[in-house]
């Protein structure tokens, strides 16, 4: 008979988080049966939660401010890696202020608890994570993204974020251990799960197949990336729990090094190999350059001798995890960077945006379209009158006015259309975070819109499909990509007046009018049918 060999799957080191102590209240110790029991009482579930849910919408972690400061200092960064790593750092300074979230997408709620056997609650510990997590939505300015569905086809916004995805899980030892995270649904989007076979595992087949599927991530998701990608798994939905572990640094203290008896490992070679990957696809931080990746983090798993599952994903520019645990001296939240502007360096901001083309927005959308034809595609804009704010929702009825055979609005003929949905404005603000949404969603409305004389301008964030390229090559139009991840620095530089225009029911989704002031894009796909992505 065979020995037993066990060992666990996520063999971590030692915990080397930096965490800041909330409270001893809500936990003692007691004796039950001659054992030592840790009580935790519901409050202290709800109060870490609203806690972690408010730091993470407004905070990041160190390293992550100092990888964005290290683009600035790379003499190989581009200028537009340079100028979207310092927008990025400038919207992580306004963010901290606790008042404008980073993201305008302020994600799906995700929480992922482990509970010791030390451990008694006796009560519904998910009933008081999501208490708390409302709380936060409810009573700060993030956004309302949950949809429930009433039927298969109709939906209605919760209006407070929940549900939330909470996942329990009974642990060893005498802690309470949780990790929160905030998921938008850009990044969210670019998670995949590829069902290979073992002609997949030799370097040549690996370095091939991963060249092609991360180049297709395009930059809708917000780069720099923490890029992470699984070669293995128990199963499909196992190797994408992996994907998410990893892109939240779960997984950093793993062994380097497998074993016969089957737990996961880092590959910290093939991690190397396919950042320097990245960094020479030129797809940069949004607009080419270096910085595609910040880092790879590459995690084998165990698998059955029929599946090669690869998952591949990524946490973006809105980096929002932390930690946290409960033990018998208090409760505990990971330690976020609440000072971002140290990371700033100290240079001349107008070096930054020099080069930048002035586009008037009051002008006639025939003179907007002449002025943008003169200059190349990669082109820095910078973008000052009003603009037409409209998402999926408000596309979708656009289309219905095309297909009942009457006229676009004049609104949508005369400005350019910013794809975006606002988080909630706070009291004395021009605008809640409003950064660009995902311009890929919107790509099918694109040329019925043209052919109607309308939608010739659009702005938002990540790469289009051919379709959009050929639609403004037929019709004279352009799209604009806006820095994905600075939500914060947009509402408070450049977005002066926010007002619905119509459909006030649809919530964020509404069709808005903004005025903004030098805000800032790039021309990503001409009237001439050039595409920045179109070679990547």
């Amino acid at each position: 008979m065979a020995e037993f060999d066990f060992t666990e799957m996520f063999p971590l080191g030692p915990d080397t988080t930096e965490y800041r102590k909330l409270t001893s209240d809500y936990v003692s110790v007691d004796k039950i049966g001659g054992r030592e029991v840790m009580s935790v009482q519901p409050e202290a579930l709800t109060m870490l939660a609203e806690e972690a849910f408010m730091d993470i919408s407004h905070l990041l972690r160190p390293a992550h401010l100092q990888q964005l400061r290290n683009i600035l200092d790379d003499s190989e960064a581009s200028e537009n890696d340079r100028f979207v790593a310092y927008d990025l750092l400038k919207n992580a300074s306004i963010s901290a202020g606790r008042v404008l979230p980073m993201c305008q997408d302020t994600g799906t709620a995700i929480v992922m608890g482990k509970k010791g056997q030390n451990i008694f609650t006796g009560f519904d510990d998910e009933r008081e994570l999501a208490r708390g997590i409302q709380n936060t939505y409810v009573n700060h300015n993030l956004r309302y993204s949950q949809l429930a569905p009433l039927s298969m086809f109709e939906e209605k916004n919760t209006g407070t974020n929940l549900p939330a995805q909470i996942e329990l899980y009974a642990d060893k030892g005498d802690a309470y251990k949780f990790m929160f995270v905030q998921k938008g649904g850009g990044s969210a989007n670019k998670s995949f799960l590829f069902q290979q076979t073992k002609a997949l595992l030799n370097p040549d087949s690996l370095e091939k197949f991963l060249d092609e599927k991360i180049r297709t991530l395009g930059t809708a998701a917000c780069p720099p990336y923490h890029l992470s990608i699984v070669i293995g798994g128990t199963s499909a939905e196992f190797a994408m729990k992996t994907v998410k572990l990893a892109s939240c640094k779960y997984l950093d203290n793993l062994p380097t090094q497998g074993s016969a008896s089957g737990h996961a490992f880092r590959d910290l070679e093939w991690e190397a190999k396919i950042l320097k990957m990245t960094q020479d696809m030129g797809i940069g931080a949004q607009f080419g350059g270096k910085y595609y990746c910040h880092d790879v983090r590459v995690i084998r798993l165990p698998r059955h001798g029929a599946s090669v599952p690869v998952g591949i994903g990524v946490s973006c520019s809105a980096d929002r995890q932390a930690f946290a645990k409960i033990t018998r001296d208090g409760v505990f939240l990971e330690k976020l960077e609440a000072d971002p502007a140290k990371y700033l360096p100290d240079i001349d901001e107008s070096t930054l945006t020099a080069d930048a083309v002035e586009i008037d927005l009051t002008r006639p959308m025939s003179e907007i379209r002449e002025t943008l034809s003169q200059y190349p595609i990669k082109t820095r804009v910078s973008l000052t009158g009003p603009m037409i704010v409209a998402r999926d929702i408000a596309h979708a009825k656009l289309k219905e006015l095309i297909d009942a055979g009457k006229p676009l609005p004049d609104y949508i003929k005369n400005h350019p259309i910013y794809y975006a949905g606002p988080a909630k404005t706070p009291e004395g603000y021009a605008s809640g975070s409003f950064g660009p949404t995902t311009a890929g969603r919107m790509d099918s409305y694109v040329e019925p819109l043209m052919a109607h004389g309308g939608s010739f301008v659009t702005l938002a964030k990540g790469n289009r499909s051919p379709v959009v390229r050929e639609a403004c090559k037929q019709h004279g139009g352009f799209y604009l990509g806006s820095v994905g991840g600075a939500a914060a620095k947009l509402a408070l530089n450049s977005i002066k007046k926010v007002e619905v225009q119509e459909y006030p029911e649809l919530g964020m989704e509404a069709i808005w009018r903004i005025e903004v002031e030098k805000f800032p894009a790039f021309i990503v796909v001409d009237d001439k049918g050039n595409d920045f992505f179109k070679d990547i």
